[in-house]
């Protein structure tokens, strides 16, 4: 498996169920969503660190600053 996989497969998907699911009970449980995010991103930087490195996930992390730029991760427009 690549650190670049696709995301379109069943396992991908059931993976992503179930952080989805775990995000809305810790939103249940009070925790602001801010700190989901902070614990998410920490986790899975520890993790792919553990398992492909340090140089592999610096090289994912440098790619990240252009797709947020260009609102990948943008779900909602913001009137202004």
């Amino acid at each position: 498996m690549s650190l670049f996989a696709d995301t379109s497969d069943d396992e991908s998907q059931n993976a992503l169920a179930l952080i989805l699911d775990a995000w809305d009970e810790g939103l249940e449980c009070g925790i602001a969503p801010e700190r989901l995010a902070y614990a998410a991103m920490f986790t899975a930087l520890t993790d792919l660190v553990g398992i492909y490195g340090e140089d592999a996930v610096l090289k994912l992390v440098q790619g990240l600053e252009r797709r947020v730029r260009d609102g990948e991760f943008t779900i909602a427009t913001r009137i202004q």
